[in-house]
């Protein structure tokens, strides 16, 4: 049965450029602290870091739509310790690049013992855009879902048990992003790709992209986002998040955890408009909004007239806890 020590939610919205979690894997240092207090459910967002992962072992990692679907009592996430991955390849990648990322999968299962069980290519080219939408938030398009989910449901049969997924995206100069002042431009496809396998599959998921210049950047860019410019792949805070992602089950087990384990819930105080803090609020469980993690949505709990508690730090945060 589930150990009932108190349980949190610590959610970041992707492409939303929050001005902690919003880049790679700079809210982890809170995320870590918190989960000194209690354990803590996680966003990929929040502690992905390209060749870095915040994650811990009192940390549950759960992709966006299964969050979702959690928060709505649809499903319910059963911990694990050592989850066997597969991961998809978009077939438009080039070799080269692939090669890099192959080194980079073997890196991983040698330093952290992670069980991969190999990977797929997909059979046609993925097609992925991305762009920054006018509300500021990051947006894009996908040609080719369903060639994801075939591979995907071909490592499944192979005893996947969570899917890395890397498509390829094509090149960006956003100097907004590197001086730590803008939006993460590929977010908000990520969640696209990462959701559609979700929905489709009910088993972990998270992304990582892959681009075709795989030189590492001798530039000095914004702290928050420095992990992905010394690295030329972003896939091992996503294979290391997936190996010990809770499982997915629409059957409540004795060991599993459902929306009424769940304590509070906290993300930032302008980005309140989301299904977590509906569902929270339906029960009339605490939530906080942090107020000094500003995002370029202005969704705050006054215009939505939904009970938050509003705490000025993730250091108040901590405190009360």
């Amino acid at each position: 049965m589930f150990n009932r020590e108190k349980l949190g939610a610590f959610i970041v919205p992707t492409g939303v450029g929050a001005s902690i979690g919003g880049f790679a894997g700079d809210a982890s240092y809170w995320a870590r602290k918190i989960s000194e207090k209690c354990k803590l459910i996680v966003n990929p967002n929040v502690v992905n870091a390209a060749c870095f992962s915040g994650i811990n072992d009192n940390m549950l990692y759960v992709e966006g739509y299964s969050l979702d679907s959690f928060f709505k009592g649809e499903i319910n996430l059963i911990p694990t310790v050592k989850n066997k991955v597969g991961i998809v390849f978009d077939k438009s990648i080039p070799q080269n690049v692939l090669n890099v990322h192959v080194n980079t999968v073997n890196a991983v299962r040698t330093v952290y013992g992670i069980d991969i069980i190999g990977y797929e290519i997909t059979e046609e080219n993925v097609g992925v855009s991305f762009f920054i939408d006018s509300s500021g938030s990051s947006m894009g398009n996908v040609e080719n879902l369903n060639t994801i989910k075939k591979s995907a449901e071909k490592l499944i049969k192979q005893g996947a048990e969570a899917i890395a997924i890397v498509c390829r995206f094509p090149e960006d100069e956003n100097d907004d992003y590197t001086n730590g002042i803008g939006v993460d431009p590929v977010g908000g496809v990520e969640a696209i790709i990462s959701h559609y396998i979700s929905k489709e599959l009910r088993i972990p998921c998270a992304h990582a992209p892959a681009f075709d210049d795989i030189t590492i950047s001798t530039d000095i860019v914004d702290s928050r986002c420095s992990a992905e410019y010394i690295t030329p792949t972003f896939l091992p805070c996503v294979l290391i998040g997936l190996s010990q992602a809770p499982k997915i089950s629409e059957k409540l087990t004795d060991n599993s955890i459902n929306i009424q384990h769940v304590d509070f819930l906290t993300l930032p105080y302008n980005s309140a408009g989301n299904i977590p803090v509906l569902e929270m609020s339906k029960l009339n469980k605490p939530i906080y909004g942090i107020k000094e993690n500003n995002t370029v949505l202005n969704v705050t709990p006054e215009k939505l007239k939904t009970r938050v508690d509003i705490l000025n730090s993730y250091e108040d945060l901590y405190s009360i806890l």
